[in-house]
């Protein structure tokens, strides 16, 4: 992903910098919490970072503790074995707790269709060794 941006309104760079920000609190707080990810809300950081200020988009990448942990798979390396089976297994694990505690049938058909599409998403992705 390129730290160009192009033309936006500011109220669009707004929005993408304050979801940005909001994404990078949240990865912190989930690289001491184990229940929270890490590495998904720093590129979805880096992600409204490039579209809004190319700036901050170098600081994340660049960043000596945070960089690290999505340089490769932004750079189209992909993700590691383990990181995929801990992302997965983690998934479902809140996936059945999210089942366990919904009493409604939608609720956990909705549940385990979105878990179903996102374990889908991280196997399709490129595995690094």
């Amino acid at each position: 992903m390129t730290a160009q941006t192009p033309h936006r309104p500011r109220w669009q760079r707004a929005l993408l910098l304050g979801a940005g920000w909001l994404s990078v609190a949240l990865a912190v707080i989930g690289a001491f919490l184990p229940v929270m990810p890490t590495v998904p809300f720093l590129l979805l950081a880096a992600a409204c970072f490039a579209r809004s200020a190319p700036r901050f988009h170098r600081w994340l990448v660049q960043h000596p503790r945070l960089g690290p942990l999505i340089k490769p798979y932004l750079e189209g390396q992909g993700m590691p074995r383990r990181a995929k089976v801990l992302a997965i297994a983690s998934l479902w694990l809140g996936i059945v707790f999210s089942c366990w505690l919904a009493s409604q049938p939608a609720v956990r058909i909705t549940v385990c269709a979105a878990g179903v599409l996102a374990t889908v998403f991280i196997l399709w992705q490129k595995t690094r060794r």
